[in-house]
């Protein structure tokens, strides 16, 4: 009796045993969260308050990794200086590059400004292509697709939960496109600049110019030549925008703002990185209330 009250309680305990997910960034965190539903339990390891190119790897992290039976990485580089060591050190063989339990969520988008040729001289370029799709809303169904893909194929005796869950959520985020691709119209035809490309995709879906950046070159501070350049051209070509992110230094874009009487816009680049945006809703609906005022 002992013996079947201990294997039903054993059988119950892997009945319900939800599967370990650690996702690279908040956004991805919640799509997962949103198609695993209750099968799944999810860590985020970067906080949207930081540099998602310069995640420090703390070893706090190093054991939600090791436990972990999925890792849902950005990917097209984004964590080549940050994700590597604490692999390395969680040393589990489930979710190593290239394992079943590794998924590189940017094989799901098309990525832009790949670069033709790439060299030192070029600042911090990434060799794929642009790693900052999360910025355009449309991105997030495609990527919700092939993390669904994905559970079903390490959990498939809840497949019919993931793609249910998936159904429901791509129903509710064409909802949410229709309405958000709606208040994008009034910013067709503006020219911004940026601080960094960080919102490529989103201004080429919806017809806006980013004519320069602060940066001179990719992760390259900006010098007193480029910004007194930068200033000539916002005032020749009439640009009034400034886009700033939430962690890069305010200084040079105020001062520039201060020039030329160009608005400095600071835009959340994930969930959670400036207030009111802890849900991938109010994430875009920040970014097309801040930018299409």
């Amino acid at each position: 009796m002992k013996r079947l009250l201990l294997l039903l309680t054993l059988l119950s305990t892997l009945t319900f045993a939800k599967l370990n997910v650690v996702a690279s960034y908040p956004y991805l965190g919640k799509i997962v969260q949103a198609i695993g539903g209750d099968n799944v339990h999810v860590k985020v390891l970067a906080s949207p308050k930081r540099d998602p190119h310069f995640v420090i790897p703390k070893p706090s992290l190093i054991p939600a990794i090791a436990r972990a039976q999925l890792l849902v990485a950005n990917g097209a580089g984004l964590e080549i200086g940050w994700l590597p060591p604490l692999l390395k050190s969680a040393n589990n063989p489930k979710v190593r590059i290239g394992s079943q339990g590794f998924l590189d969520i940017s094989r799901a988008i098309h990525l832009i400004d790949v670069p033709k040729s790439v060299s030192r001289s070029m600042g911090d370029i990434h060799p794929e292509g642009n790693p900052h799709f999360d910025t355009d809303p449309h991105n997030v169904l495609p990527m919700a697709k092939r993390i669904a893909k994905k559970l079903s194929a390490l959990d498939a005796s809840h497949q019919k939960e993931y793609q249910d869950n998936l159904k429901a959520f791509t129903q509710k985020w064409k909802q949410f496109l229709h309405t958000f691709d709606a208040g994008m119209k009034s910013c067709k035809g503006k020219k911004v600049i940026q601080y960094h490309e960080l919102y490529n995709y989103l201004l080429k879906r919806y017809g806006i110019k980013s004519v320069a950046n602060i940066e001179p070159l990719p992760g390259i501070a900006p010098s007193s030549k480029h910004t007194l350049e930068l200033i000539q051209q916002m005032r020749k070509e009439h640009i009034t925008t400034i886009l700033q992110d939430p962690y890069h230094e305010k200084k040079t874009a105020r001062f520039i703002a201060g020039k030329t009487d160009a608005k400095v816009v600071v835009l959340p680049h994930d969930v959670g990185s400036v207030s009111g945006t802890k849900s991938l809703e109010s994430f875009y609906t920040t970014i097309r209330e801040r930018l299409c005022h």
